[in-house]
């Protein structure tokens, strides 16, 4: 597993990776504002000490499918074989019984329809995380030969709100997701840490979790780099920063946790509370970002 992941490391300089975030719907005020904040936490971090990475990211009013399928038309004029190809999907996502589809302002784009798009990508090396509630039924579409499926539910049937997504965010920034040390995030590692997190946070909160995560081939993820740490780790080793990291941390898992009281809570209380924690969390990440 090692040695296939240092060949693909020892990949021709002139390969490139092309790199997709799209934040879909959020249905609620606070999913809106933290999907958005994900998607930008992704932008940055891949956009930092790297000039083989090709980054887009869709958010917000621009996350429609017109968009998205022009960013993966593009991709696919552009990407060759030597290169690889990631896309992220972060948001809700809904599984009918027969058909995934990933929510979008205006119409929802089919995990059919995406798996098309992304089929004509000559990109030798795929990766595709979904990280939406349901993701779990994406899989059948996403699978091909060269591409690596990462969902953050085992099924289309696990369709609340999922976590996993901050903690395969955080996994891009830690360096201790770097198990064997090498400076380079691969895609198994990013997963075993969100993975691990993700198991870790329902436990805390006691309660029985909604979500488990799931990568189709563990040996594909293991030799599929995903990001090289350079200037980027300066920003997460620097003791100032990760004390503001863990304290914007903090209350991404008070707002989680807020969720599970709410059929307990006055409506009032809930959205006092919940605006009160929204607040915090957008002053915690103007502090990360400064």
């Amino acid at each position: 597993m090692k040695v296939l992941a240092l060949v693909l490391l020892a990949s021709p300089v002139f390969a490139s990776t092309y790199l997709l975030t799209v934040a879909g719907l959020g249905g609620e005020p606070d999913y809106e504002q933290r999907f958005t904040a994900l998607a930008t936490d992704t932008d940055k971090i891949l956009k930092t000490g790297s000039t083989d990475r090709i980054v887009e990211t869709l958010k917000g009013a621009d996350a429609t499918k017109p968009k998205m399928e022009a960013a993966l038309n593009k991709i696919a004029s552009q990407a060759k074989p030597a290169d690889a190809f990631v896309l992220m999907l972060i948001g809700h996502g809904t599984f009918d019984g027969t058909e995934y589809k990933f929510n979008l302002p205006g119409p929802d784009i089919s995990a059919t329809e995406l798996a098309a798009l992304m089929n004509k990508i000559q990109a030798g090396r795929q990766l595709v995380v979904d990280m939406t509630s349901a993701s779990g039924g994406a899989v059948t579409a996403f699978k091909k030969d060269n591409r690596t499926v990462i969902t953050a539910t085992k099924s289309g049937t696990e369709k609340n709100a999922t976590v996993f997504a901050r903690f395969w965010v955080e996994a891009l920034r830690d360096p201790a997701a770097d198990v064997d040390k090498n400076e380079t995030i691969s895609a198994l590692e990013a997963f075993q840490y969100a993975e691990k997190k993700t198991a870790g946070f329902y436990t805390e909160q006691k309660h029985l979790a909604t979500e488990h995560p799931q990568v189709d081939d563990q040996q594909h993820a293991a030799a599929f780099p995903l990001l090289r740490f350079g200037a980027a780790s300066a920003v997460v080793t620097d003791p100032a920063k990760r004390e503001l990291i863990a304290k914007k941390d903090e209350i991404e898992n008070k707002i989680d946790a807020l969720k599970y009281q709410k059929s307990l809570m006055a409506p009032e209380d809930y959205k006092k509370q919940l605006t009160q924690l929204l607040i915090e969390l957008a002053k915690a990440q103007e502090a990360v970002d400064k």
